[in-house]
């Protein structure tokens, strides 16, 4: 499976997609499902992404809003309080990639000023005001764009969420999203996709969703899967608490590698790492045992 580029463009620096590549999850919120409060101070948050780019990550994904089933919104002020500084701090420290988590317009202009690459909307860019400025962001700086799928909103999603064929409109949605940023300008070296595990999705949506990746990564756009920790793994080995499915999590990271994606959203860097360097070297003995063979 491969994508019809293999670069993606975060303002500044580029990163190459003829491997998969490590974006490390750092929370700077109080409620986040897996470590909600511990990195919400900027010396602790600057500690903790100091750890997962030694271990191998190579983007660093910062949130201020808990997307989490149930959450309840942030302010826009006290969104910005937590996320600028953080960012800032780390434009600073680190020669990595930044992405920032947020569906606001208003704080996607100034994360970018403030040093972030890529803006990565849970809402696909559909909030009033998200698509203009990430086009102007993209189109200026060189920004890349992460549009995902949700069905309803984080309060409400799992509520009772539906789906004729959710590949299918998973897909159509994802589709229509790339198509509406290269239409308004945006190049496709700057668009990375994700179909939005556990967002609107009950566990055999998940499944299936999961089944249908290589059919998502097919359409030629870079793809995202963020399934670390997430309910589905803890459901899938027995009701497994979160701090417990970090295993489960690196095996998922390395099948869906196996099925196109090319960038991984996760908190254990580490494992995640691990997992992916030995799959390269086995896989790359396998094809050397396999030529000298001569089948």
């Amino acid at each position: 499976m491969t994508t019809e580029h293999l670069r993606l463009q975060c303002g500044p620096r580029v990163l190459d997609l003829d491997r998969p590549r490590i974006m490390g999850i750092l929370n700077v919120t109080p409620d986040s499902f897996s470590d909600g409060g511990r990195y919400t101070r900027v010396d602790a948050a600057l500690a903790r992404a100091r750890e997962m780019v030694a271990e191998g990550a190579e983007i660093l994904d910062i949130g201020g809003e808990s997307t989490r089933p149930g959450a309840e919104p942030v302010g826009l002020d006290e969104e910005r309080r937590r996320v600028l500084p953080v960012v800032e701090a780390l434009s600073a420290a680190f020669d990595v990639p930044l992405s920032v988590d947020t569906m606001k317009p208003e704080l996607m202009r100034e994360a970018v000023a403030a040093g972030a690459g890529l803006l990565n909307d849970v809402n696909g860019f559909r909030a009033e005001g998200a698509l203009d400025v990430a086009v102007e962001a993209a189109r200026e700086q060189g920004v890349a764009l992460c549009a995902m799928h949700m069905q309803g909103a984080p309060q409400s999603m799992q509520q009772a969420p539906q789906y004729r064929d959710v590949v299918a409109e998973v897909e159509d949605f994802l589709a229509a999203r790339a198509a509406t940023l290269q239409d308004a300008g945006v190049p496709r070296a700057q668009i990375l996709l994700d179909p939005g595990f556990g967002f609107g999705k009950t566990l055999e949506h998940n499944l299936a969703l999961f089944r249908g990746l290589p059919r998502l990564a097919g359409a030629g756009l870079p793809l995202l899967v963020g399934v670390s920790r997430k309910s589905m793994i803890g459901a899938l080995l027995g009701d497994r608490p979160v701090q417990a499915r970090d295993p489960g999590s690196a095996i998922a990271a390395l099948l869906a590698v196996q099925a196109g994606a090319r960038v991984l959203r996760v908190h254990d860097v580490g494992a995640t790492r691990d997992a992916l360097t030995l799959y390269s070297a086995l896989q790359a003995d396998a094809v050397d045992a396999q030529d000298m063979r001569g089948d």
